[in-house]
Parts: C-alpha cells; structure tokens; sequence
C-alpha cells in the first residue's frame, strides 16, 4: 500500500467578478482530476513550468487548501474527512519546506524559537532545556550549530535561511516532506547544497518527499519517480529512467528539450 494515494483531485478557482459587469470571468481548473501514489522512502519528481499547477497540488495534498473534489489517502487515513484533533495528529506526520527562504521564517523570532514553535504546538516536547536540546540536533542535522540559535533570520543568507526552514520542517519528525521548488530562490551552488541535503536526510530519517520543481535537471538528480504536470493535469508518470530517457508525451520532450545538458546525457 502506498503512504500516499491521491484520487482524483480537482481544485477549481473563480476568478475575479469583471470590474465593469460586476460578473464571474470564469473559473481556472488549477489542478484537474489529479491521481497518483507516493510509495514510503521515494522521491516523486512533480515538474512543469510555472502555472502549471504544481504548487496548488502540494498545497492540496497537505489540505493547506481544500480541494473542490476527489480524495486524499495518508498513511491509511482519509485526509479530506477528517478535522480537528484527527487532522492536527496527521499534519504533524506532513510538513512543507517552502520555496522562499526568506518570507517563509517569522522575523520577529530568533531560530530557536522558529524551529522549536512547531514542538510546541504539537506539545512534543514539554521543558525549555529539552526542547533547546532537539533544537540543537535539528541544526546539526542540517549543517549548522546551536550559535544559530540567538540569532534572527535576516541574520543569515538564503541557503542557511532554507537550512532553517528544512529544520523546522523535521522538528515533529515527519514520515512525509512536500518540498515546493525549495531551490529555486537560491543560486545554482548554494541550491546544489541543498538538494545534497535532503537526499542526505532522507536516508538519515527515512523521510518520503514529494519534490517539486521546474528544472528537469534537478528533479531527475533527486527523484526516484517524475510526474508532468501541465495545465493541471499530470500527463505523464514513470520511472525517472523512463521519463528522460524515453518521454512518451509531447510536453515532457518539450521541457527536455529545452534542457541541452539532459538531452547530451
């Protein structure tokens, strides 16, 4: 059984009433009868160009926005039906690592204090010494150490900015890990650390991700599997060897074509 199956996942947005007739323009299908499974300790590769969707899917996924239909399944439990306490319990286990460093940490709290927050909401850990303690393993874990802790996020560049971020995403010890083009932001040095980083802790925590991104490159370099997706839908699903190497769709052999260093290999 998969960790993730989604079923037929549809979001559908109105637009905005016409400024001049006071009507709907219409609607945007941002994603449109989405089903795939994510299987515990992969890497599903989401790709496609911006507007793609992709995002709006992660987000769905996590129920950080409700979906306008279908289904998703984590780890045995309808995500869609449940609320409350039920929904609280999973999310711990479902966390996101977002695509700018720099907006997604408060400022006005120090790093402890950011990377602790979720501990103690989810009264992981009771005691400020324990807590400071996780703190301490978090920012190991992701290639810093506690002299972070003091000190505020504008303090530190984007790629450390994201090491923090990735921290706090592990602090509940999550199974799963949307991380939405984490590495975008960053320049191509720094992001390569990055993405060095999450391949490292997944094996050290057993994590499963769902990795989504623009570049092909980056995502073959990651991904065990690779979805396309394109106006909304996913167009095609395979091994990463299978969607390089032999593209069964014209978008997917669009989007390797305009990466020459794919093609060249």
């Amino acid at each position: 059984m998969a960790l993730l199956e989604v079923r037929n996942l549809t979001k559908i947005f109105d637009l905005a009433e016409s400024p001049f007739s006071g009507r709907r323009a219409g609607e945007v299908r941002a994603v449109d009868d989405v089903s795939l499974d994510i299987h515990a300790g992969e890497t599903l590769g989401l790709v496609g160009e911006s507007g793609s969707g992709k995002s709006t899917l992660g987000r769905l996924i996590l129920r950080l926005i409700e979906p306008t239909s279908g289904s998703v399944n984590f780890d045995g439990n309808d995500l869609i039906q449940v609320s409350g306490t039920d929904l609280r319990n999973l999310r711990r286990h479902m966390q996101i690592i977002f695509q700018d460093p720099f907006g997604s940490l408060d400022p006005r709290y120090r790093v402890e204090d950011v990377i602790a927050e979720p501990l103690i909401l989810h009264a992981e850990i009771n005691g400020r010494d324990a807590r400071r303690k996780r703190v301490r393993e978090l920012l190991r874990a992701v290639g810093m150490d506690e002299s972070a802790m003091p000190r505020y996020p504008h303090e530190f560049s984007g790629g450390q900015r994201q090491r923090i971020g990735i921290a706090r995403a592990l602090a509940l010890r999550p199974k799963f890990i949307v991380a939405d083009e984490p590495v975008s932001a960053l320049d191509v040095s720094v992001g390569a650390q990055i993405v060095n980083l999450l391949q490292q802790l997944q094996r050290d925590f057993g994590l499963t991700y769902l990795f989504i991104s623009h570049s092909m490159p980056v995502v073959r370099y990651l991904s065990t599997r690779i979805a396309v997706m394109y106006h909304g839908k996913i167009v095609e699903i395979g091994s990463t060897e299978q969607i390089t190497a032999r593209p069964q769709h014209e978008y997917t052999r669009k989007l390797l074509a305009a990466t020459p260093e794919m093609a060249a290999s």
